[in-house]
């Protein structure tokens, strides 16, 4: 058995073994990080956010699928002087959008965040330096987690209103080649706690975001759904249940149709109340993938299956 073989079977051993049957870390490879989280991919390419312990910098990496595993970890060209977090390729491949406190203009990083985009000719192609998106997504305010439909169509997470609400998600619409004044989700998404992190399909079918403190949540933040329905609004949200999310924070989504699986970023632990007799032991346990850091998990997830079966259709 080769080395690589062994390791593998070792972070098996210590790292697999707590989890519920569905979830799965995504990668043994990222056990190596200390905190990642935001994934997004298109085809055999994706992207994701690495961070130190104290969450204080971020970088994006860019992964490629092969032999049936997520590897070769490149930190992106741009990144790695601001906080760079959330990346999110557009569904052609063309675009990677991407919050940040990086500046417009100068070497100061900037007191919020704004959502940034690269663009390239084709999927082969280079990447553009990074562009600032234009109005009116961008405010004085923090604008972060970028979605992006078949339609161009930008869904985001916005903390500019502060007189009454917390974190809300928003959407500008493309037209006229330009981004429309943005609107704020309804309340069937929306309250006035927080409600982050959406990933929208492409065809803007459903949504998946985290509401965090739900009255119906499992503890921290919790992943939901919801579906287009016949009046164009998104239907009331439904919890993801515990096959999905945990006690802790679970957030960040990212559903991969090809593979049929979602992928979410979690700060879940299997310490817990744990009790230890020696150190080896609590060494092990708080080096294993699921230690309370934001992790990359996947499950096998079919969306449909949490749609509600009475007709949707406003009255």
């Amino acid at each position: 058995m080769s080395i690589r073989c062994c390791v593998f079977a070792l972070f098996c051993l210590f790292s697999f073994a707590p989890f519920a049957d569905n979830v799965q870390p995504l990668a043994a490879p990222l056990s190596e990080f200390i905190n990642v989280r935001d994934f997004t991919a298109y085809k055999n390419e994706a992207y994701f956010t690495a961070q130190d312990l104290n969450e204080q910098r971020s970088v994006i990496v860019q992964t490629k699928y092969k032999d049936h595993q997520w590897g070769d970890f490149k930190i992106m060209p741009f990144s790695g002087q601001y906080r760079d977090i959330e990346p999110f390729l557009s569904p052609d491949g063309l675009r990677l959008y991407f919050a940040s406190n990086r500046p417009q203009i100068g070497t100061e990083k900037s007191s919020h965040y704004d959502i940034w985009y690269l663009q390239r000719s084709d999927v082969k192609g280079a990447w553009s330096q990074p562009i600032h998106l234009p109005g009116p997504v961008n405010t004085e305010h923090n604008e972060f987690y970028p979605a992006v439909t078949a339609k161009h169509n930008l869904y985001f997470t916005s903390d500019r209103d502060k007189t009454s609400r917390q974190d809300d998600i928003y959407v500008s619409r493309w037209s006229d080649d330009r981004y429309q004044p943005v609107e704020v989700l309804s309340d069937n998404i929306n309250s006035e706690g927080y409600e982050f992190n959406a990933y929208v399909s492409p065809d803007e079918a459903f949504l998946i975001y985290t509401v965090y403190g739900a009255k119906d949540g499992l503890g921290s933040g919790d992943l939901y759904i919801s579906f287009r329905q016949k009046d164009g609004q998104f239907s009331p949200r439904q919890n993801l249940g515990p096959s999905i999310n945990s006690d802790k924070m679970d957030y960040c989504p990212f559903y991969d149709a090809d593979k049929k699986q979602l992928v979410w970023t979690s700060k879940r632990t299997a310490v817990n109340d744990a009790v230890f007799t020696d150190l080896t032991g609590f060494i092990k346990s708080t080096q294993q993938y699921e230690n309370g850091q934001s992790r990359l998990y996947q499950s096998e997830f079919e969306p449909q299956q949490y749609k509600p079966k009475h007709n949707l259709e406003k009255k």
